[in-house]
């Protein structure tokens, strides 16, 4: 039982007809034979009919005029082609009165059998009512622009505005079409904006133009039009009217940020001043100017780090020197024509001194007349180029950026029939200050770039020689991105014993900075090359040394982040020409390139090491043996990586062109570079080419040493023979003197086995070789002392002396120059 109760009280779902009695619209369901189907509480509210005495009745009896059966015809035909119809309809209200309602019958559909339609309601909108002479006034004289066309799109009405901006009387435009008024292509788009509308009904707003100005033919305004359909009783569109607005300030101000943005990507796009300069001229011609010039102050060209001047350093000179940077021109041939890019000038538009580029404001001339006296007197000759070239407004704009005065570009035209205007005084203002920045940005550039590559030229070796053992050939190419030149390098360092060291490496980073640490690794591998360090014991103090630089660079601060790591990549080798060996030790540097006799090229095996500024890990040396006459070539990552940044491919690139013989040594290096970077690279590229050659066994002599005193005299005796077989008999006393005391020295203070060898190359060299790693120690002697002056003797009698560690010993050697 509590069930079946619950169940008869649960709520009836409302259906569609319960939906549509209960809106709160003023709407009504009506048969196609006038009969009244639905109700709306809305419609209710609105005419206070109650649904119950309505729906079922005749909806004619609502009315308060009699329908026209036709009309109510017309309509249901309307309706069923989904037009509907809409209009204004008088009712009869509950209470006995008249309501004027916007009656709107936008639907035909079906019940059961019956058509019916949807019918909605809403009370007319309070109007205020005019005089036809005040509204007639106000449209007359309204600030925008009106006029009423029919359909055959000529003018019926038209207000004083449009009269005006159109400079077309009104008695010639009524009856008449915009065609046939303003032949172009513009009226012919109107035209067919207007017809458009009469089509479909469907208004045109804010449709943008540029057009002549009738009152004024040589200026351009832009106008914005709206086009809206006349629409009759029946809703059917009768005319157009449309609605003109000047817009012409509107429009500068977008086409002059548009311009502005346009400059951003056109001018600047290159860090040199020059190119910056004739940019700028580039783009103001045509559009912005006939004519532009862009001088600029000498010290801005030049390279000596001097600056521009600054604009509070007091009272300019009275005539500037400048030099033309940018000349650009719509004429062939230019009213500056005596005066090309690069050429001196001192133009200031009359009467106006050197103060203008410092302090001045720009120069605005509408009218340019040459014949006036000023012009006439101060600049004669550009007065008849004026003249010649019909310039007739000019507007002068001083170049300054960041406190510095940097020259002036003047704008001028002569085919554009319209004047300079203060308006565009702002578009060149903004045109120069952007153009102003980067030509300073170019100018700083350019003098850190010359600096840098000057510091760097000037810590890279001069002239490279391999003495007897390697011919030796080299190209150095700066950095040409923004970044500057980097820290790449390499020397070629004269040994001991005929050897040579060879050294290339690469700093991270660029500019002068990198330049700087470059010249201090460089005079730091000279130092512990002549300390005779074995490649991979100078890499480990070379690594010591960046680590130190880099605690430097980062004040000590260990947490500093990886953007401040100071490190470079280095490749060392010595290579000993009486054996042939090259040993070698690479700090994350690429190998070198080895091309044998034959042709055969190949990249030796070795352990990359990690860069240097790390830390922490050895590094490993390997030994090569190389035929004499072989290439041997370091190089920088800058040469090999290319555009594509492929090292591997740029290697075998590298390959191949080393690989072809022909040229000699110079050649071939120089060739390889062009060929390898056709174009400029955002890196310094160094290539170091190497020949070797070996000392014969008629240059190379040497004899074991017995660990006994009475053998000095021996040794001594076929030294000096040897020394008289070479030809060199002049060295036969200093040479006696210095295998005397070496030998004497390492029987007295060293381990056996001892042996002496002496070579011939390009100097006279004496070594002697023994098992101790106690190496001797120059002293000077007191007046007193019987002995101690034996290195010292040897010092002053060679041209230079020295020790150097061996996996059996030590050497100890002395070099004599050859006459």
């Amino acid at each position: 039982m509590d069930s079946a109760r619950k169940d008869s009280d649960a709520p009836t779902p409302a259906g569609p007809r319960d939906l549509f009695d209960a809106s709160t619209d003023a709407a009504a369901v009506v048969s196609a034979d006038g009969v009244v189907a639905g109700w709306t509480r809305g419609a209710e509210a609105l005419l206070g009919h109650p649904a119950a005495e309505v729906v079922g009745g005749s909806a004619a009896r609502l009315l308060a005029v009699r329908a026209d059966p036709g009309r109510v015809a017309g309509i249901a035909e309307r309706c069923r082609t989904g037009m509907g119809w809409s209009g204004l309809v008088p009712v009869r209200h509950h209470d006995g009165g008249r309501v004027d309602v916007d009656l709107r019958v936008s639907a035909s559909f079906r019940i059961g059998e019956n058509e019916c339609f949807l019918v909605s309601a809403r009370r007319q909108r309070q109007q205020w009512t005019v005089g036809q002479s005040v509204l007639d006034g106000f449209l007359t004289r309204s600030p925008v622009g009106m006029a009423v066309m029919d359909v055959q799109l000529r003018y019926v009405w038209l207000n004083d505005t449009l009269e005006r901006l159109g400079g077309v009387p009104r008695e010639e435009r009524l009856g008449r079409r915009l065609s046939e008024l303003l032949p172009g292509l513009q009226a012919e788009t109107l035209e067919g904006l207007m017809r458009k509308v009469l089509a479909t009904g469907v208004p045109v707003t804010d449709y943008e133009y540029v057009g002549w100005s009738w009152a004024d033919p040589h200026r351009q305004r832009a106008y914005s039009t709206s086009f809206f359909p006349l629409v009759d009783a029946d809703n059917c569109v009768t005319g157009v009217c449309y609605m003109v607005l000047d817009v012409t300030e509107r429009w500068s101000a977008r086409r002059l940020l548009s311009l502005v943005n346009e400059a951003g990507t056109s001018i600047g796009r290159t860090l040199d001043v020059m190119r910056t300069a004739q940019e700028l001229a580039d783009f103001a011609v045509p559009r912005f100017a006939d004519y532009v010039i862009v001088d600029l102050l000498e010290p801005v060209l030049s390279t000596e780090g001097h600056g521009a001047w600054l604009t509070d350093a007091g009272p300019a000179p009275a005539r500037p020197v400048m030099r033309r940077a940018g000349l650009s021109s719509v004429r062939e041939g230019s009213p500056e024509a005596v005066a090309r890019v690069g050429d001196r000038v001192d133009f200031l538009p009359p009467p106006h001194d050197a103060n203008l580029l410092v302090g001045g404001e720009p120069i605005l001339i509408p009218v340019l007349d040459p014949d006036d006296d000023l012009w006439v007197a101060q600049e004669p000759a550009r007065a008849a180029r004026i003249r010649e070239f019909g310039l007739h407004s000019l507007i002068s704009v001083p170049m300054r950026a960041r406190n510095t005065a940097l020259g002036l570009t003047t704008f001028a035209r002569s085919l554009n029939p319209v004047a300079f205007e203060p308006d565009d005084v702002l578009v060149a203002r903004e045109l120069v200050a952007r153009a102003a920045l980067c030509v300073d940005n170019a100018r700083r550039y350019t003098r850190e770039h010359t600096a840098a590559v000057t510091l760097q030229r000037s810590l890279l070796p001069q002239a490279l020689t391999g003495g007897t053992a390697l011919e030796v050939a080299s190209s150095y190419l700066p950095a040409e991105a923004t970044g500057g030149v980097g820290g790449d390098w390499f020397d070629v360092l004269p040994l001991s014993g005929a050897r040579v060291g060879l050294v290339v490496g690469d700093v991270v980073g660029h500019g002068i900075a990198a330049a700087a640490t470059m010249g201090r690794l460089r005079t730091a591998v000279q130092t512990l090359a002549d300390m005779e360090l074995p490649p991979d014991d100078l890499l480990a103090h070379l690594d010591d040394l960046v680590l130190r630089l880099g605690e430097e660079e980062t004040g000590g601060d260990t947490g500093e982040s990886m953007t401040s790591f100071l490190g470079a990549t280095c490749l060392y080798a010595v290579y000993d020409p009486v054996t042939r060996r090259c040993t070698m030790a690479r700090a994350g540097h690429p190998p070198p390139v080895v091309v044998t006799p034959d042709g055969n090229v190949y990249f030796p095996e070795l352990p990359a090491g990690p860069p240097l500024g790390l830390g922490g890990m050895a590094f490993e040396a390997t030994e090569i043996e190389l035929a004499e006459n072989s290439l041997f070539g370091l190089y920088t990552d800058g040469l090999v990586e290319g555009t594509d940044r492929d090292m591997e491919l740029g290697m075998s690139r590298l390959a191949d062109v080393l690989g072809r013989p022909g040229p000699d040594l110079g050649t071939l290096c120089a060739s390889a570079v062009r060929r390898l970077v056709p174009v400029p690279q955002p890196d310094d590229i160094a290539l170091l080419l190497t020949r070797t050659h070996a000392l014969g066994a008629d240059q190379v002599i040497s004899w074991d040493v017995p660990v006994d005193p009475a053998a000095v005299g021996g040794v001594r005796a076929r030294a000096i023979r040897q020394v008289e077989a070479w030809g060199v008999g002049e060295l036969a006393m200093t040479t006696e003197l210095i295998v005397s005391e070496l030998v004497t020295n390492a029987i007295r203070h060293a381990a056996p086995p001892i042996r002496l060898r002496m070579l011939r190359d390009s100097r006279l060299t004496c070594e002697v070789a023994d098992a101790s790693s106690t190496a001797p120690r120059l002293r000077h002697a007191r007046s007193t002392d019987e002995g101690g002056r034996g290195l010292f003797l040897v010092a002053q009698m060679a041209h230079r002396w020295g020790a150097r560690y061996t996996a059996d010993g030590k050497i100890i050697w002395a070099e004599q120059e050859i006459p």
